[in-house]
């Protein structure tokens, strides 16, 4: 059997798909779905095909790095936030790195500027093969983020 993939409150993510190398994740069992915050939302068709350009600033407290990213548009859906709002949120479905396992996850894209994390792993992308210990964080390593991005 696969060893499961073990998780800490917060862990360190890659999107391949998306170019982002690095990002800052909590690991969040009471969300359903990912979450990546994300500005500057624009809905596009190529070749007949729903798809969104966005931008993310992926370090915190950074908000002079913004990578632009596309991805196909998997649904819209009605999100509740963590304060019971809800908002009309395009829908993706891109690979997760953490460690050395991928994971193809469903992720939600919306502004979340006023929250200390800018990617929100959910439970849907926990259900296979994970544990969760609440009390550690980066059990997958920590990543050298600003050199990531040639910021050192």
């Amino acid at each position: 059997m696969n060893e499961p993939l073990k998780l800490g409150w917060r862990e360190w993510c890659a999107l391949p798909e998306l170019g982002i190398p690095a990002i800052k994740a909590k690991v969040d069992t009471g969300a359903k779905t990912s979450c990546l915050h994300t500005f500057s939302i624009e809905p596009y068709q190529e070749d007949g095909a729903s798809r969104v350009r966005f931008k993310v600033h992926p370090l915190q407290k950074n908000e002079n790095l913004v990578l632009e990213c596309t991805a196909a548009v998997k649904d819209e859906r009605i999100v509740s936030d963590s304060g019971g709002h809800k908002e009309l949120r395009y829908i993706i479905e891109t690979k997760v790195l953490i460690g050395d396992k991928f994971r193809l996850i469903e992720m939600s894209l919306t502004n979340r500027d006023s929250m200390r994390f800018r990617m929100l792993l959910g439970r849907r992308a926990m259900e296979e093969n994970t544990l969760v210990d609440p009390a550690a964080s980066y059990l997958n390593g920590r990543l050298r983020a600003k050199s990531l991005y040639g910021l050192v």
